[in-house]
Parts: structure tokens; sequence; C-alpha cells
């Protein structure tokens, strides 16, 4: 990794956790010098800890990971696939299924999609931009100011050093300090939730199936991992996540093995666990003058899409498509008519999902009648009405 800071550089990343090394390591060939900053240590990045989050892949964005050579990176016993998906309704026994798809992209295929755990993907995007010696990396040190112009971009370090650039780039999460001072506002949803995360090992299979339980006062996901180890994401209500967190692994077991009426057997817990605060947020703009949001720093989803980090890949492969575009035929690659392009072409896809995945997290975690009735209903009519089951599943294929 290249030690030497590019001060003055042509593209200055803030946050350099997956999709900011994903961008870097896409716009590299094309010889602009890339800078990141990132808090964390280089050490940290080139071995992340385990954080109990697994992340699902679409197709599309195993074949841009495949692209950038962060697919080849992650131990091929440590990529899972997920042959197929169910959803249920509180105590119902009726499922909206989800079957393995007989092709993908244009490609026979085998499998819905794919599970990585996100410490992996960390550690595959540093890999894939670590040896390149026009990508520089500043760790441990934090990002003070923005400032942008018609003639670019200025970053004050927390240390008082700075960094010019023709483009900036956030990429800093979706609490993002760079997107308030670029000035764009953002939709930002508190759910009120935490988001539990530990893996269980069980004695029935799993078949590699993932499921979705949407119990009340809480939901259920199960994310197949080998067939008789599968990640486990207990949402619920944040004033009642110490009644979880403060159970003993034998207690936390015995409750998840209630909650799914024995289906994967007797369970033990095989790792550490891990709980979040639920947010979700999409800015109301992806760019400003001589800068882009790209990542989670553009939207953060609510999980239960699992579409999260595919849009935070997406985001990186139209911006740097049209960057290296721009780059090749001599174009400014920060100019406002190309962020605008990559905004409409972001957008277009985020904005309904984002807003659609929130309405129905709302209606799957109200527990009025009313709202019960409706849900079993919508799971049926999803069922039995192939051009809505279609729709989501591509969605869930990309």
């Amino acid at each position: 990794m290249v030690k030497q800071a590019f001060l003055d550089t042509d593209i200055l990343i803030v946050g350099a956790g997956p999709a900011g090394l994903s961008f870097a390591r896409a716009v590299a060939p094309c010889g602009m010098r890339v800078t990141l900053v990132e808090k964390s240590s280089e050490a940290e990045l080139a071995n992340p800890p385990y954080d109990g989050r697994e992340i699902a892949l679409t197709h599309r964005s195993k074949a841009f990971m495949e692209e950038l050579g962060m697919w080849q990176s992650v131990a091929e016993d440590e990529i899972y696939k997920l042959k197929d998906a169910r959803v249920v309704n509180g105590q119902s026994d009726y499922e909206l299924y989800f079957p393995q798809p007989s092709t993908a992209l244009g490609k026979p295929t085998d499998t819905l999609g794919y599970l990585i755990s996100n410490h992996n993907i960390r550690k595959a995007a540093y890999q894939a931009i670590k040896s390149w010696q026009n990508v520089a990396l500043i760790c441990e040190k934090g990002v003070r100011e923005v400032h942008t112009n018609a003639q670019g971009a200025r970053a004050v370090l927390d240390d008082g050093s700075e960094i010019h650039a023709r483009l900036l780039i956030a990429a800093d999460s979706r609490f993002s300090h760079t997107r308030r001072q670029l000035g764009i506002s953002a939709d930002m949803h508190d759910f009120g939730r935490t988001v539990i995360v530990f893996r269980m090992r069980h004695t029935l299979s799993n078949h590699h199936s993932a499921f979705e339980c949407f119990h009340y006062g809480r939901t259920l996901a199960l994310l197949p991992l080998e067939e008789y180890l599968t990640n486990c994401v207990i949402t619920i209500d944040s004033d009642k996540a110490d009644s979880v967190l403060k159970l003993s692994p034998e207690a936390l077991a015995s409750d998840v093995i209630r909650q799914l009426n024995g289906r994967l057997g007797e369970m033990t817990l095989d790792s550490t666990i891990h709980a979040y605060p639920l947010v979700g947020v999409h800015a109301n703009a992806f760019y400003a003058v001589r800068s882009a949001l790209i990542g989670d720093a553009a939207v953060g989803m609510h999980p239960v899409t699992a579409h999260g980090f595919n849009l935070g890949l997406e985001s990186a492969h139209i911006l740097s498509r049209l960057v290296n575009e721009a780059a090749e035929e001599g174009r400014d690659i920060g100019s406002n008519g190309l962020l605008a392009r990559y905004q409409r072409e972001h957008m277009l896809h985020t904005r309904p999902l984002y807003h659609g995945t929130n309405v129905m997290v709302k209606l799957f975690t109200n527990e009025a009648p009313p709202a019960k009735v409706l849900r079993s209903a919508i799971l049926r009519l999803s069922n039995h009405f192939p051009p809505i089951k279609h729709l989501i599943s591509k969605q869930l294929t990309g």
C-alpha cells in the first residue's frame, strides 16, 4: 500500500469502507490519483474483525465484485449460496415462497443469491486496492471540513493538513458528516428498533433457504450459511433489546427454537452477539458542486430487503463508469452534468425501493388487527399473482 499521501489529488474519497474502496478500485486503472481518508487503522482494514453481519449479494453484485477482483479473494468455503427464500406472517404456517431461479443476468444459475460475512467483504475490498500505486490511503485521521467550488474541492483533516481534489466522494456512512457539510439534506427514518445478529448451529438442515418471520413483537430472519449453521437476525423494539441481549447462550438458543417451533431442531450459539440501531436514510440529492455521495452516505436501507450493500456497490459501479468515460475522453470528471447523470441513474432505483421498503416495514410491524389481516392478504396476493412475484424476485437477484 502506498504510504505517501497525495495532497493534490484527482479524487478524494472520505471513508474507506467497502463502497469507498470499491469505487477507488474501479477508477484506479485510468491512472488518476486517488486518495482515501479513513478513521480506522490500516491494520483493521487489512484484517477486519467479525461483526455479526452477513451480507446478501445479488448476481449483479457478484459480477461487479469479480470485475474488481474482490470476489476471487474471498475463500470459496466462506461464500454461501442462498437457494430460495420464504416469508411468514405471525404464527401462520402460510409462506410466501421465492424459488430458486433458473437464470440470472441471462445465464443459468442454481442460486437466488449469495451470503458473505461483512468482515470478509471489507478485507476483500482492501486487498483489491492495496497494490495500486496511484491509490493512497490516509488512516487514523478524520475530515474536519470540506469546501467545494467550481474549480475543485478542499478537505481539512483533523490534524490541520489539507487535501485538494478535482472530485470529492463522500462514503462515510449513513450518518455522513461530509454529506451535511456539503449542504445535502436527507430523509432519515429512525425505526426505534435494534437489530441483533449472531450465528447458531443446529441439528436439522436449513436447506440453504432464507426464512423471514414477521412475528408479532419482533422479526426473526434466518440466513443460511453452512447446512447446519445459520445467521440469526432479530429485529426488536429498542426498549426491549436487553430482554434478548441479556439472555445466556442457552436461554437465547431456547428462545430462537421456540420462535421457530423447532424448525431447525436443537440449536447452540456459535458466535459473538452484535447489536445495531436501525436507522434508514436516503439523501435528497446524490451530488453537489464537485462532489458525490456513494454507499450508505447516499442510501442506507432497512435490512429486510437485503439490498444495503448491493445498492452501495451499484452506486460505485455507476459513478466509476461515468468518471472513467470522462477521464478517457479528456472531459471534466467533476462536472455538474456528469454528476447529475449519476444521480438520475442511481436514484431511479433507490428512491422507490427505499420508500417502498419503509412502507412495507411499517405494515409488517403494525400489530393492529386490520394490519394483521392486510399482511396476510398481501402475502397470498404476492404468491398467486405472477407479475408481483416476478418483480420481487428480480429485485432479489439483482
